[in-house]
């Protein structure tokens, strides 16, 4: 009986994660900005769908930037904070 509970909180917790979106933070230089789409492509090819509170004309082409951002269940990379790097 211990086992089959253990086995049914493995499966549950499993499930759960795997919905999940991960974190991510990534660092580099702003290759290309979609005003139209919202969106800024970085030097390692990720590209991020910026929120609503950052504007992508504050963004220049060749800046360095870190950003933190979520892969949505859709492929859709959500940015949720991008902040100027070193």
């Amino acid at each position: 009986m211990l086992k089959k509970s253990l086995a049914i909180a493995v499966i549950a917790t499993s499930t759960l994660t795997a919905g999940m979106a991960m974190a991510r933070n990534e660092t580099g230089t702003i290759t290309n900005i979609d005003v139209k789409a919202d969106q800024i492509t970085l030097s390692t090819g990720t590209t991020v769908k910026l929120p609503e509170n950052i504007e992508a004309e504050s963004f220049k082409v060749g800046e360095k930037v870190s950003v933190r951002y979520a892969v949505q269940k859709s492929g859709v990379s959500q940015a949720s904070k991008v902040t100027p790097a070193k």
